[in-house]
């Protein structure tokens, strides 16, 4: 697909733009508000993104990386998943001009310039019929609905990262808890009593920070993962319904021709 000029309609696209800044801003302004408010070594002040880090445990830095990865997907996903790239009227249009002058060379060569997904079926069904010319309506059939198949399990295979990050997250906001307890437990057991009661405070509070962040971003991969899965489904229908429809017209030229 051509990312570079789905990236330059960005100026068109204000609202997706601002849907997918909100939920970048999710990431750090929460976060650094939670541990704004339970880390202490901050004083009130606004945390940095190492002293966020530093707080939160080792567990912070793959969370962080799942963090910048989810948002990037966001933000990809926005200007693939869309409907000109599945089924655009152009690609439509042109096809369906091309089978009724019987032009399945030109169609062939056109369906190549292409990268739609409705070319691509379109394309293997051309080609079937090229190197198979007395195959049946029902081959035919067969090939267009495999190469639909695979074109949206493309799709799902696209999105389905969002929910696997929305399974990790929290896991490892959950592995932060544990060696948060670990290390508070582990330090009042082997300091003064005087010190315990503020060495227990930072491992819970560094117990806290992994799980919340953890959360945050499970919560909002799988709200992406969605939305975005909600988007492949209405896709995979205008994808069957160009399909069936040039299809259709493919196999009527061909038979009046044949006869």
């Amino acid at each position: 697909m051509k990312y570079s000029r789905e990236f330059a309609d960005l100026r068109y696209r204000r609202g997706s733009a601002w849907k997918a800044l909100a939920l970048g801003a999710l990431y750090f302004l929460f976060p650094c508000g939670v541990w704004a408010q339970a880390v202490p070594v901050f004083r009130a002040k606004n945390p940095s993104l190492w002293e966020a880090l530093h707080a939160g445990g080792f567990v912070m830095i793959p969370l962080a990386v799942l963090s910048i990865l989810t948002l990037g997907l966001i933000l990809i996903y926005l200007f693939a998943l869309r409907k000109r790239n599945i089924v655009s009227e152009r690609f439509m249009h042109t096809a369906d001009a091309l089978i009724r002058k019987q032009d399945h060379l030109g169609l062939l060569a056109i369906t190549n310039r292409h990268n739609e997904s409705i070319a691509r079926v379109i394309q293997r069904v051309l080609e079937f019929l090229t190197q198979y010319p007395g195959a049946s309506t029902a081959e035919a059939r067969e090939i267009a609905e495999t190469e639909g198949s695979r074109q949206v399990a493309a799709l799902n295979q696209q999105v389905i990262f969002l929910a696997d990050i929305g399974t990790l997250a929290p896991m490892l906001g959950l592995l932060g808890t544990i060696f948060g307890m670990i290390k508070s437990f582990g330090a009042v057991a082997g300091s003064a009593a005087s010190a315990r009661a503020t060495f227990l405070a930072q491992g819970i509070a560094e117990a806290l920070i992994a799980t919340a962040t953890g959360l945050i971003i499970g919560i909002v991969a799988m709200a992406a993962y969605s939305y975005f899965r909600g988007r492949v489904q209405a896709l995979t229908s205008e994808l069957e319904g160009a399909s069936t429809q040039l299809l259709a017209t493919l196999v009527a030229h061909r038979s009046s021709h044949s006869s």
